[in-house]
């Protein structure tokens, strides 16, 4: 996706459980879409029928995106923005320390309280600041949902001694920590719910995206539509 490698970015979702990353692999068929691969709508079904059917938060949101990329639907009556999902679910889960932010409606930028400080202090600055139509707020709302997704994560495994230590570990403060520290003598556990959290943080703020009436394309697929 990075590089705007549609067909590439199809030639791996061919070979991945879409039920583990549907939400990764839909923003590559995004990309594939908009470049016309051939056999990139075949994919895009199967990506839409595993996100309606997992149904996590903002699965049935980018399933809407797909369908409407194939023809299958009549084009959302949102607005498209090349949003960083990953930098977006920093400032919605963040720990409190980083602020808020704001997303520019324009480019798609995603800007975290301390860079809109550093622009202010450097006399920078925002482009028209006060622009509602060119920025959305962002306000963190903590990492509630991230414990979530360890409790979820925890009774999904299959393996009952570890499920027992990871939920001692989740038990008072410093859960975080103390579940990547048990989470650690797993290498195999440990990258598992990596790409399980983050397919989870990406739906979330695709669907706060899409609540405020936008839809989340990667850049490589907006560069892709441009004339």
């Amino acid at each position: 996706m990075a590089r705007g490698d549609g067909a590439g970015a199809l030639a791996a979702i061919g070979q991945l459980e879409l039920s583990d990353v549907a939400q990764l692999a839909g923003e590559g068929l995004l990309v594939s879409l908009a470049q016309g691969v051939p056999n990139a709508p075949d994919q895009a079904q199967r990506c839409i029928t595993t996100l309606r059917e997992r149904g996590w938060e903002g699965d049935d949101h980018l399933a809407a995106q797909l369908a409407a990329a194939t023809g299958e639907t009549p084009p959302l009556e949102l607005r498209s923005v090349p949003v960083d999902l990953d930098e977006l679910s920093w400032i919605l889960e963040g720990d409190g320390s980083s602020g808020d932010g704001r997303v520019d409606l324009l480019t798609g930028e995603v800007w975290p309280e301390a860079a809109i400080d550093y622009a202010e202090e450097t006399g920078q600055g925002l482009p028209d600041p006060d622009d509602a139509d060119r920025w959305l707020f962002v306000s963190c709302e903590g990492s509630r949902e991230g414990y979530r997704d360890m409790e979820y994560f925890i009774a999904g495994l299959g393996n009952s001694d570890r499920a027992d230590l990871l939920s001692v570990a989740i038990e008072g403060t410093g859960a975080f920590r103390r579940f990547r520290d048990v989470l650690d003598r797993w290498p195999d556990e440990k990258e598992r719910f990596f790409a399980f959290s983050g397919e989870r943080q990406r739906g979330r703020a695709r669907s706060f995206l899409a609540l405020a009436g936008v839809a989340a394309i990667p850049a490589s697929a907006a560069r892709s539509k441009r004339p």
